[in-house]
């Protein structure tokens, strides 16, 4: 670790916001990003949860919802339908599910102390609900009724998250000594680990994330009576940690932000620092100086990083948004993971393109052409024609392939019944057929362009309804690309032009990146005497 600690120091540096909301008068407890990227909602302990328009900088204000008790979660649904916010007090509970479009906002009822967490399912069709009674409820979101629950759990919550089909839950204590899942449908508790309670640990809200296709879940976790100062990843099924640790914050970790692609996370720890990881590696990315952070979201493109921070001044009561490094959203995502990723890369507006491929293109070398050869012989070598008389090898007395034929023959006589131009009959079975095309005679080379097309024409098939193309006259050795046929069908719409197809696939050491974000919220620490959650 002393490499890892040496490295962490060599990248620490100041976290410059690019944009600061104010407006709420109390600590800030929670965090989260609209779908679209475009807009925040905040909760605090002002008894109030504020929009904001991002591209403005400023509250949306007709969209504040003010609450009878503090907000302690707040989250939007994936498909932006629906904001939910939770709170309340010791004694109560205040739970609200409000439906964007048509402004109807649902009560719903049944915790009896304050909510501490929550979260909607990826089908945004379930809410979960934790509080300081030591339940979790799972609620449907259109009736508004509880579906499932209560779940009785071993102490207070900070954060729960539905696995990616909503068939578990996982649920985290607020101190971060314990962790369970539950399967929702039956609701048995399938796993719980935990440690001993700190003495001296500070609370973390931090969320849970499950990673590996729902096969694990990732949360900052303590073993022992000190606080939760590293990040683990386990094992859904056992809660065996899996993989090394993310080892580097010297205080509890009080916030946690994992991109929705998986490849990017960021932390912020008491230690007066915000980490980035590359999270398959574990490798520390960067460490910024930031006093008190607490709260931690990614916007849905990971290209923003939102926090707050505590220490009761109003210097605190402020939401800050800096851009994320592009030089460590480069290096968390590399080049073989976007070749093997789920990710659609999206072709420029107005082409349709095929998909990128997933094998290397292997190009065959053009034939080696000798320019003082004739024109037709040059062609042959591009063309597969055969310059010998010689049948292929176990091929006796069988016809050739009619683009591999001796140069000295007749071209062979398509079986369409097509009359020859020059002056070959009919050919209507294939014993003909064959007789013909083995058949030798001398062949005049056509030496002119006109000559050529008559000469190819002559034989090959013409397509039905359509007459034989007019040509202009031109010298060989002058010819250009060019459409000579003066009514030839139109260009075929359905045909990709070559250059817009892909390129073979890059070299996997040149840099790219790509990443998204799934919204995540972060929770209210406080300093080591502070109660407040």
């Amino acid at each position: 670790m002393a490499s890892t600690s040496t490295k962490a120091a060599a990248m620490k540096s100041n976290l410059k916001p690019a944009m600061t909301l104010q407006g709420h008068g109390e600590y800030i407890r929670c965090i989260s990003y609209f779908p679209d990227g475009q807009r925040m909602i905040s909760g605090s302990y002002d008894k109030t949860a504020r929009q904001w328009n991002l591209k403005a900088g400023r509250e949306i204000e007709e969209a504040r919802d003010v609450c009878k008790k503090k907000v302690l979660a707040v989250v939007v649904s994936r498909d932006g339908r629906w904001v939910i916010t939770g709170g309340g007090d010791y004694n109560s509970a205040e739970l609200k599910a409000c439906e964007i479009e048509t402004g109807i906002v649902k009560q719903l009822q049944g915790h009896s102390r304050m909510i501490t967490c929550i979260d909607i399912s990826v089908d945004n069709m379930l809410l979960a609900s934790g509080a300081r009674d030591f339940t979790v409820r799972i609620w449907n979101l259109d009736t508004g009724k509880l579906m499932t629950g209560p779940f009785k759990s071993i102490g207070y919550m900070a954060a729960v998250r539905f696995s990616l089909g909503s068939k578990k839950l996982a649920v985290k204590s607020w101190v971060g000594n314990w962790l369970e899942v539950w399967d929702v449908q039956s609701q048995v508790l399938d796993a719980r680990i935990a440690g001993k309670f700190p003495d001296n640990g500070g609370f973390t809200n931090a969320p849970v994330f499950w990673t590996n296709k729902n096969k694990n879940i990732l949360t900052g976790f303590s073993f022992t009576d000190d606080d939760a100062r590293t990040i683990y990843e386990f094992d859904a099924s056992t809660l065996q940690t899996v993989g090394a640790a993310f080892e580097g914050h010297t205080n509890t970790v009080t916030g946690l932000a994992l991109s929705f692609d998986g490849t990017f996370l960021a932390s912020a720890g008491e230690d007066d620092t915000i980490k980035l990881w590359a999270f398959e590696s574990r490798q520390l990315l960067a460490s910024f100086d930031v006093r008190n952070p607490r709260v931690l979201v990614l916007s849905p493109d990971s290209r923003k990083l939102a926090y707050t921070t505590v220490s009761h001044s109003e210097d605190d009561y402020k939401i800050y948004i800096c851009n994320t490094p592009p030089d460590v959203l480069a290096q968390a995502t590399p080049p073989s993971d976007l070749l093997n990723s789920n990710v659609t890369l999206r072709p420029a507006a107005g082409r349709c393109r095929p998909p990128i491929p997933t094998t290397h293109l292997v190009q065959r070398p053009l034939p080696a052409i000798d320019l003082q050869q004739p024109m037709f012989a040059r062609l042959g070598k591009l063309l597969r024609f055969s310059f010998t008389n010689a049948l292929r090898p176990g091929q006796k007395d069988q016809p050739r392939d009619p683009l591999d034929f001796s140069a000295t023959l007749p071209l062979p006589i398509p079986l369409s019944g097509h009359t020859s131009t020059q002056g070959h009959s009919d050919v209507n079975s294939v014993e003909n057929y064959r007789l013909l095309s083995t058949t030798r005679a001398p062949t005049i080379l056509p030496t002119t362009f006109t000559a050529l097309i008559h000469y190819l024409t002559s034989w090959w098939p013409v397509r039905g309804g359509h007459a034989q193309p007019s040509v202009v006259d031109i010298p060989l050795a002058q010819a250009q690309e060019r459409n000579v046929a003066a009514d030839a069908p139109k260009k075929d719409e359905d045909i990709v032009p070559i250059e817009y197809l892909d390129p073979p696939t890059p070299n996997p050491d040149s840099q790219q990146s790509a990443a998204v974000a799934h919204p995540v919220t972060g929770e209210h620490g406080g300093e080591r005497s502070c109660f407040c959650f």
